[in-house]
């Protein structure tokens, strides 16, 4: 174990971990030259394209007669849980600062995750080969801000390799060998599973760090929370690939192939356990290792096909995805305007994103997807506390006490010059400020608690608008608090369409009503019969467009006569046009449910 090095990386998106883990492959020689790329350890297409983290990747290189385990964790709000589960696997840290950008929302929110795991923080400020790099004021910063002393500070250039020994050398000399906990005992072997894959062939893929005994093919395993046996079909480390070994010993890093057939049996944050004989002391009931969660979606969205034929593909993608993905949720919902498709939980917008783009292109499927929202809680007449996650499962007012709705806590990093807005964009959203303070003369950091349903639409962009797209945005979450919610129906042509139905505050309902209905007036496509689009609360509408209707000039080959013969064509017409309106159906275009994610 004096010999073993388990560590992590992580940084604010863009700041160049996955840059520096590939330099540390090379070093090492863990990775032969003539087989490294760019971004090695982002091995999903989606994370070469953005150039960002998207899934955890662990590997284990050799260093100076030292085993160095290294994870590579995500760096976006959406997966905070995985990393913190990372985290528990390791004993230290290396935080990557850009030298041109500074500290970042999410650095702050990474070291504090890294602090709350008492773990070695290695700071290296990258991208010193940069004209815009200001070395120094970084290292200030990082002092004043994190407390971090300048001189442990290591400059590097990952993408030119300089200085990345270093990186290597200070694991070695600052991050402690792996200690076994203090409530494990000798006749137990405990392992925490931090992250969890599956393999069409093998069934399951668990990765776990273990923390006393030793792992071997053919063991007999259980999973305390879940209370399932199964068998180690193989067991091995990451070269990053799987590469088989006689066992997993105290203090290591590496994978078991489980046979399990979804990742729902195996969540992240899991214990692993197995009895190790040792006289007559055989624990009877033992204690999972703490820290378990199991991660439940905040973010929740209607999934549906263009063609109704496609349904049944999208619930096999959907299936398949979930066996990958512990935290994806989803069960069958219907539209009245869509048809048959998937209410879909997501953890976030961005796990959202990735989501959808992997239906589309690996199941070739062409999808609508409606307007997010979040998962509110109903406090009924009895006390019971319902959660719902669609509009439309809200019930009649009168029927229910209050409905709670997430908050969240918000740090925003902005250049000074742009606060004004940024603070008006967030007191715009029902933010409440907490703190406000400066990184250096030039940054400022702000603290609020905002509702969720606040910034899970279109904040990030607006953000982005106003500071010229130096801000950057972290979150988490706080809380269920009581508000003054209603829901906000949208009736086309008479119809209520239940995809375009979301959940406001009253406050705001009439303005949001009045620039949707304008919106859904520019897109929605004329027809033949006019066509009214109302926003109502209940039976009150409070925000109306009407969209006109194409009008044949029926008298046009009139040449003269009596007007009564004119008024005749006329009123013919129109008895059309209100029989048309009657039977008529309006299609809706996607760009009418993306009109909902705009809020001003």
């Amino acid at each position: 174990m004096k010999s073993i090095r388990n560590f992590c990386i992580i940084a604010h998106i863009d700041h160049g971990k996955s840059t520096l883990a590939d330099r540390l492959l090379e070093i090492t020689h863990t990775i032969d030259k003539r087989d490294m790329k760019a971004q090695l350890l982002d091995t999903m297409d989606l994370e070469q394209e953005r150039g960002i983290t998207i899934k955890l990747q662990p590997v284990r290189m050799e260093w100076k007669q030292h085993q160095l385990n290294l994870i590579d964790t995500p760096g976006h709000a959406d997966f905070t849980y995985e990393v913190s589960r990372s985290l528990k696997a390791v004993e230290g840290a290396i935080l990557v600062v850009d030298a041109t950008q500074g500290i970042e929302a999410q650095t702050l929110a990474n070291v504090y995750l890294a602090l709350e795991s008492n773990l070695t923080i290695i700071p290296v400020l990258n991208k010193i080969d940069l004209p815009a790099a200001d070395v120094e004021r970084m290292k200030t910063e990082l002092e004043n801000v994190l407390s971090i002393p300048r001189e442990e500070v290591i400059e590097i250039s990952a993408k030119e390799g300089t200085n990345c020994e270093a990186v290597l050398d200070a694991v070695i000399e600052r991050i402690p060998p792996p200690k076994p906990l203090p409530d494990i005992e000798e006749h137990e072997m405990k392992a925490l599973i931090f992250d969890s894959v599956f393999d069409t062939y093998r069934g399951v893929v668990i990765y776990v760090r273990n923390f006393n005994g030793e792992i071997r093919k053919g063991d007999r395993l259980k999973l305390l929370r879940a209370g399932c046996d199964f068998e180690a079909l193989e067991v091995g480390c990451f070269k990053p690939k799987y590469s088989p070994t006689p066992a997993i010993h105290n203090g290591e890093i590496g994978y078991i192939v489980t046979g399990l057939k979804s990742v729902r049996d195996a969540r992240v944050g899991e214990t692993v356990w197995k009895k190790i004989k040792h006289g007559n002391n055989i624990e009877a009931a033992p204690t999972p290792l703490p820290g378990y969660k199991k991660v439940t979606p905040f973010v929740f969205a209607g999934v549906f096909c263009t063609e109704a034929d496609d349904y049944p593909t999208l619930r096999d993608a959907l299936g398949k995805l979930s066996l990958n993905d512990a935290s994806l949720t989803f069960e069958p919902e219907q539209s009245g305007a869509l048809g048959f498709g998937f209410r879909v939980g997501f953890l976030g917008l961005l796990h959202m994103e990735i989501v959808q783009e992997r239906l589309e292109r690996e199941y070739d499927l062409d999808l609508i997807v409606t307007a997010p929202s979040v998962k509110y809680e109903i406090v009924k007449m009895t006390g019971e506390v319902l959660p719902i996650s669609n509009p439309s499962e809200l019930p009649d007012s009168g029927s229910y006490v209050e409905i709670r709705e997430p908050w969240v806590k918000v740090e925003i990093v902005t250049p000074k010059e742009y606060l004004g807005g940024v603070l008006e964009l967030v007191t715009k959203r029902r933010g409440v400020q907490k703190d406000l303070s400066f990184l250096d003369p030039t940054r400022a950091l702000v603290n609020y608690e905002i509702p969720l349903a606040s910034i899970v639409t279109d904040f990030y962009d607006k953000l982005k608008n106003i500071t010229s797209g130096y801000a950057s945005l972290n979150y988490e979450h706080l809380d269920f608090r009581p508000g003054d919610l209603v829901r906000l129906d949208v009736l086309i042509a008479g119809e209520k369409v239940d995809a375009l139905s979301f959940i406001t505050h009253r406050s705001e309902s009439r303005g949001v009503g009045m620039q949707l209905c304008a919106k859904l007036k520019e897109i929605v496509p004329r027809a033949n019969f006019v066509i009214p689009i109302q926003a109502a609360i209940g039976a009150q509408v409070i925000a109306r467009e009407t969209i006109s209707a194409y009008r044949k000039d029926v008298t046009g080959y009139l040449y003269g006569g009596d007007v009564t013969r004119k008024n005749k064509l006329l009123d013919k017409q129109k008895k059309g046009k209100k029989r048309m309106k009657k039977f008529g159906k309006v299609n809706l275009p996607q760009e009418a449910f993306l009109a909902v994610l705009k809020k001003d």
